[in-house]
């Protein structure tokens, strides 16, 4: 069984890469892919925790924005020494976004205290969410969502202009299989005309498999898929077992039960990358 899209403590996930190493296994899964935002930073320690025991694949999910609205790409199996230059800038905005928001707040007044994260950490929203709430401005995560950080609330904060092909290109050009997450999340256009756009810029593949997919939208991805010969790819976008934040899923590891035949074929559209460079 494949895990393809997970989150640790480097981005907005509750475990750290070893803990959730453990609960990858207690559920049955295999191979497991580290997908923190915008950082590589989770890898050594879910390699070194997983051992003989867990086949970890590296990876990471990029934010872009398109047509105003936030849209992400996970990307499998990047070079490291090509994209963690260009992902320090990503995390050097993804700081400054959340200070913004900070300071959004404190002019609305309720102020915080940002955590002090590591640099190779990647702040978001849920880190903001959980400051309100030791700050005792809101009584859970979700209504710091709710009142203040979600899309269109007073103190949230954009992510700097980063397109799609810009995001695309920075992934190819690292050697990483770039694939569309969650569409269905996507609030900026249609899934149909944006995955058009995305294809023509570079996408790879998509994730049909996620908790906020219905049964007819999987579906519908599975046939797009099909008609643009793109792999399919799926995981459970875990963020932890006790999510306090809209944007962490409440869904459990391993709860599509993926076969290993869609990480093969990943690997295989990885090695043909490698042979067409070389």
């Amino acid at each position: 069984m494949v895990e393809l899209h997970c989150h640790t403590t480097f981005s907005d996930g509750t475990l750290t890469p070893a803990e959730l190493v453990a609960a990858a296994i207690a559920a049955g899964v295999q191979a497991l892919a580290i997908t923190d935002h915008d950082t590589c930073a989770g890898w050594d320690a879910a390699i070194a925790a997983a051992g003989d025991r867990l086949e970890i694949v590296p990876g990471l999910e990029l934010s872009v924005v398109h047509n105003g609205r936030s849209l992400h790409i996970l990307g499998f199996y990047p070079d490291r020494d090509r994209i963690d230059g260009p992902l320090s800038l990503r995390l050097e905005g993804r700081r400054q976004r959340a200070q913004r928001m900070a300071d959004k707040l404190a002019e609305l007044g309720y102020p915080i205290d940002l955590p002090q994260l590591p640099g190779n950490m990647a702040p978001g929203r849920p880190h903001v969410a959980r400051a309100l709430l030791a700050a005792g401005h809101v009584t859970s995560a979700q209504e710091a969502f709710t009142r203040f950080l979600g899309d269109d609330r007073p103190a949230h904060v954009q992510y700097d202009k980063f397109s799609i092909q810009e995001g695309l290109t920075l992934l190819r050009d690292a050697g990483a299989i770039p694939v569309w997450a969650h569409p269905y999340l996507f609030r900026g256009g249609n899934v149909e005309d944006t995955l058009h756009e995305l294809v023509a810029a570079g996408l790879m593949g998509v994730e049909v498999y996620h908790p906020n997919h219905s049964l007819t939208e999987q579906k519908r991805l599975l046939d797009l898929c099909d008609r643009y010969k793109l792999l399919v790819t799926g995981g459970s976008d875990y963020h932890g077992p006790n999510p306090g934040t809209k944007a962490e899923r409440r869904d459990s590891l391993n709860q599509f039960q993926l076969p290993l035949t869609l990480l093969d074929r990943l690997k295989a559209a990885k090695a043909g990358a490698c042979h067409q460079i070389a």
